[in-house]
């Protein structure tokens, strides 16, 4: 498989490439020159097959080509040492609770895989370091952090936004030592991103060191987010046939930087049967006034109660933008947008622990509510709880005024002593550290 890049201006790449290079030589985002539709046997039979089976298929339909069945089969099968089962929370509205895995959060999905990934490229290379730039506004430091934790000739580099994580997260990848560090930019999370950006541009610093980026941008971070869509979507046919009903499945993806979405879209285009998709956004509204009309401008993001979502230009826009060919009227027929402000989450999250004693938490509350605004007659609904409610347990506990319970793999984090490198936002300054490594 040969991937381009969304600006049009880079040489194609393979997966190799793509996944060591992270972003195209022209600061575009790589795409795979074609989706592989999966068979409707697939389809006919999912509800009968394991998360690691239905995994497979999709895995071997974008990198069958490119990594030797076994190992693609060994990287897919460890990557899910975990479930992401469907929970009902009321009548046609479940969770897709994604914050099993070691790291409580989605991105434990894409962070795994793509560690496994990269280590399978980088042993056909010589033992030349592999540095991994990663900005999170929450969660992708901690997945990506725990997934490349002690992985041999891979060193991570987490740039977050001082202060404006919460201290559970901030613990999960400041703790860790070995062969992870933490960097606290001075800055907002588009801040961290405009680094990790500038840092693949500069000529001098990739000679330096070899740079990949584990953020969304990554291919091997994105694309494997879509198999938990395919398995919500088999969980939902076999709850249907136990109950006698034929419905239409909506997703709905409390969205930041646009991977966890995108990777669904392409999901889509594979032939997964959902029928919609919503995005439901924070206060950052930037998708959401694209949707309107038709114009996407970014803004500063804001800070909010859920902050893996504040980003005020996300990066996987352009990969939407390129799927659907830059129609708008394309993009507004598969997915539609939802926008919360920090009020309005905290009363969806008393309402919902009231109504149903569901803990949501401030992401997931996004998800939720915009299935409760927009779920038609005749669709069951799906939304991605993204991270454990604990994780942002001052907050939640604050809201529903009932304790959360820290789950003992998160609390082991919080034991550990913080190491951090203080910087500006200023490029000069992180390039100046990063040439001395």
């Amino acid at each position: 498989m040969k991937y381009y890049s969304t600006n049009g201006k880079a040489p194609e790449a393979d997966l190799h490439k793509a996944v060591v290079k992270g972003l195209a030589e022209d600061r575009g985002l790589y795409m795979p020159e074609h989706i592989k539709p999966l068979p409707k046997e697939f389809f006919d039979n999912i509800d009968t097959l394991s998360f690691q089976e239905i995994a497979y298929t999709v895995a071997d339909a974008f990198f069958g080509k490119d990594v030797e069945a076994e190992s693609l089969k060994k990287i897919v099968y460890d990557t899910l040492a975990f479930d992401c089962p469907i929970v009902k929370v009321e009548d046609n509205i479940y969770s897709l609770e994604l914050f099993h895995g070691p790291t409580l959060a989605f991105k434990d999905v894409g962070a795994r895989f793509m560690a496994r990934l990269l280590q399978y490229f980088i042993r056909q290379e010589s033992n030349e370091q592999v540095n991994v730039l990663v900005a999170t506004s929450g969660d992708t430091g901690s997945a990506v952090a725990n997934g490349f934790l002690g992985v041999d000739g891979i060193h991570v580099y987490v740039l977050y936004p001082k202060g404006k994580v919460s201290k559970i997260q901030e613990c999960q990848f400041t703790t860790l030592g070995k062969n992870i560090t933490a960097i606290e930019v001075d800055g907002v999370f588009d801040d961290c991103q405009s680094l990790v950006k500038s840092a693949f541009m500069d000529e001098e610093l990739n000679k330096h060191m070899k740079l990949t980026s584990a953020n969304s941008i990554n291919v091997a971070r994105f694309l494997p987010q879509s198999f938990y869509y395919f398995y919500a979507y088999a969980q939902a046919v076999k709850k249907m046939k136990e109950e006698g009903k034929n419905q239409d499945v909506v997703m709905c993806v409390p969205s930041g930087n646009f991977g966890n979405i995108c990777s669904a879209l392409f999901g889509q285009k594979m032939g997964l049967p959902i029928k919609r998709f919503i995005a439901a956004n924070n206060a950052n509204d930037i998708f959401y006034n694209y949707l309107q009309t038709g114009k996407y401008e970014p803004k500063a993001s804001k800070q909010t109660i859920a902050n893996a979502m504040d980003v005020g230009d996300p990066s996987n826009f352009a990969r939407i933008y390129d799927l659907y060919k830059g129609d708008h009227s394309e993009v507004c027929k598969h997915i539609s947008g939802a926008t919360y402000t920090d009020e309005a989450i905290a009363v969806t999250m008393r309402q919902c622990f009231s109504a149903t004693g569901y803990i949501l938490d401030p992401h997931g509350a996004c998800g939720y509510q915009a299935l409760k605004d927009g779920l038609k007659d005749n669709e069951i609904g799906i939304f991605c709880e993204t991270a454990h409610p604990a994780k942002f347990k001052e907050t939640v506990e604050g809201i529903i005024e009932s304790e959360v319970a820290i789950p003992e793999r998160l609390a082991e984090f919080m034991k550990g002593t913080k190491q951090s490198i203080e910087l500006s936002k200023e490029f000069a300054d992180f390039k100046s550290y990063l040439m001395k490594q």
